[in-house]
């Protein structure tokens, strides 16, 4: 058994991703929220790795170790309205990868005969009792968590925002009165997320504050929507310059998406489905800002929206210069400034940091490797360019 473990392990990557897959495919929801997603592959390598461990003992195991990570996605999951058949759900199909992925570890390292069905008897046990005693503790966590939310304010605060986002018909003064919070005014929702995930408790409520002082706003309405993810809502009388956002967060770890500023409750729900919709883009790239704006991504976080036929329209329209390698990355990155500055050789040979002649030698490579000139396709080729920048690499079809 511990030999059969040890295969597993070394697999142990692609067998999450496998996992993941199933599990969001079969959950949608749970795919749609990219602090969501996150947190439920890191509960399938958790649980994965107990597996493991729990297996190399197989002769005395012992008692089911719950991973914490396995208890963060149930507390989020919480919080997020969603109920316990749906983990219940995810833990199955999760269980029937693991399984599929267990006999093919054990049919390698044991081979064909009678030996094998014995193993493959006692794995089966273990992996059912191991999934039982982890997902009744995991609904009994969610359980705790849905009784401690209920007991107060932050349960009617999350009951309202819930409620507002969903399109519910709410009067917007009583709706103010249980929030704290002023719905009649201009909003710019944020979302906060922190990379890496492990920061300090309350980092992100400080963040959320330091962002609404750098437009000169007074405290902001926050909801918490997992272990490293805050939503906020930033009330002002008037629109703010999502520039003055830019310097808030530069010595923090975290990252913001920030929606349009837009009025009442409707501006509420909506702001926050556009700062949402810029999360989901930007997390994808590390690489990219701390700050990202709905203004300056509508158009790029539009066409992102289905990432399948994304990432057909970016290798269509861009062909080889759409691979993955330091080259194509310098062509593309030298286009796409090039394309924005008008064509302007010495503009973009500025803010390249090169000198205009190594700009028109990478414009004329990347050229070729489109096939056309960029000019004749110029707001395709634009936006391709910047959906293969935000999407990161690894993207492509």
């Amino acid at each position: 058994m511990g030999a059969i473990a040890d295969r597993f392990e070394a697999d142990l990557d692609a067998i999450v991703a496998e996992a993941d897959a199933v599990i969001i495919g079969a959950i949608p929801a749970l795919g749609a929220d990219p602090a969501i997603a996150a947190e439920v592959s890191a509960s399938t390598r958790g649980n994965l790795r107990r597996l493991v461990n729990v297996a190399r003992r197989a002769v005395d195991p012992p008692p089911a170790d719950v991973a914490p990570e396995a208890l963060d996605l149930a507390r989020t999951l919480v919080r997020r309205g969603i109920e316990s058949d749906v983990i219940y759900k995810g833990y199955r199909r999760g269980q029937q990868v693991a399984w599929q992925r267990w006999l093919a570890c054990a049919e390698a390292v044991v081979g064909p005969g009678e030996e094998l069905f014995s193993v493959l008897d006692a794995s089966l046990r273990l992996l059912f009792d191991y999934v039982d005693q982890v997902l009744g503790r995991v609904i009994a966590e969610m359980q705790r968590e849905r009784e401690e939310i209920l007991g107060g304010a932050l349960a009617r605060r999350t009951e309202t925002v819930r409620l507002i986002l969903d399109g519910a018909p709410l009067d917007s003064e009583a709706a103010s009165r249980r929030l704290g919070y002023d719905l009649g005014r201009h909003h710019t929702a944020i979302v906060l997320w922190a990379e890496p995930p492990d920061v300090p408790q309350g980092a992100l409520e400080s963040g959320a504050v330091a962002l609404a002082r750098s437009v000169g706003a007074r405290r902001p309405l926050t909801l918490s929507a997992g272990t490293t993810t805050l939503w906020a809502w930033i009330g002002t009388d008037a629109g703010v310059a999502p520039a003055a956002f830019r310097a808030a967060l530069q010595e923090t770890d975290l990252r913001a998406a920030i929606g349009p500023t837009l009025r009442g409750i409707v501006g509420f729900r909506r702001s926050h489905e556009a700062a949402i919709s810029v999360q989901r883009l930007v997390s994808r790239n590390r690489e990219g800002g701390q700050v990202a704006t709905y203004d300056e991504l509508e158009v790029t976080a539009l066409a992102a929206h289905d990432d399948q036929r994304a990432a057909e329209f970016v290798v269509s329209t861009l062909g080889p210069l759409a691979e993955d390698n330091p080259a194509a990355g310098r062509l593309r990155e030298t286009l796409r400034v090039f394309l924005d500055e008008a064509e302007h050789a010495p503009r973009s040979a500025a803010r390249l940091h090169t000198h205009r002649n190594t700009v028109l030698q990478r414009v004329a490579r990347a050229t070729e490797l489109l096939g056309y000139r960029p000019g004749e396709q110029r707001l395709a080729v634009m936006l391709a360019l910047e959906l293969r920048r935000r999407l990161g690499p690894g993207r492509e079809a």
